[in-house]
């Protein structure tokens, strides 16, 4: 009969590769990000879409928008609600781990849509964006680690350096997405 440790080792063996199960995973994540920005980019300058394509693209793009953005201010929403006792930790993490797909499908909607809507690459404000939009997809591989190590721990009230760590993390999601909106906006228009 085996051991209960050789028992967890074996599953843990047989168990795949996650995403928050070591930062060399988050860090592959991240070039492939790098990458895909970098691909998107390309294809971006070298793509010329017709009115149609363009106009589907605006649409695309919006959705991702709403199904992204929404999907973040909702898991913020839920943090504050906790900060405010009204909510419990572990509603808050599993709410945030199950909208995980929601951002990052429309955060990947927004990027691939983008490339299509003829992106002025001289512009600082675009650059800018870009960079947010970089710095943003960043930060989301980081918070599936805070939140899978959050709640693993499931204590009423997490240690403070993992507090700052979720602060920070909630600053920069709103930061770079309020950005992005405001510079999207403001391109529109010229």
């Amino acid at each position: 009969m085996s051991s209960p440790s050789a028992t967890a080792t074996s599953a843990a063996q047989r168990r795949p590769l996650r995403l928050h199960d070591s930062w060399w995973t988050v860090g592959a994540a991240a070039l492939l990000i790098c990458l895909t920005l970098a691909s998107c980019l390309w294809v971006s300058s070298h793509l010329r879409a017709d009115p149609a394509l363009h106009t589907a693209a605006l649409f695309i793009h919006l959705a991702s928008l709403v199904l992204g953005f929404g999907a973040v201010l909702v898991v913020d929403w839920l943090g504050v609600l906790w900060l405010l006792g009204r909510c419990t930790l572990p509603e808050t993490l599993t709410t945030a781990q199950r909208l995980h797909t929601p951002v990052w499908a429309g955060l990947a909607g927004l990027v691939v849509s983008g490339a299509m809507l003829h992106p002025d690459f001289g512009s600082n404000l675009t650059r800018i964006k870009l960079l947010l939009v970089l710095v943003l997809a960043l930060n989301g591989l980081q918070s599936k680690v805070l939140t899978h190590r959050m709640s693993l721990h499931a204590l009423p009230t997490p240690p403070p350096l993992a507090l700052l760590w979720g602060a920070v993390t909630a600053g920069v999601s709103q930061v770079c997405w309020w950005g992005a909106v405001v510079i999207g906006f403001l391109n529109s228009r010229h």
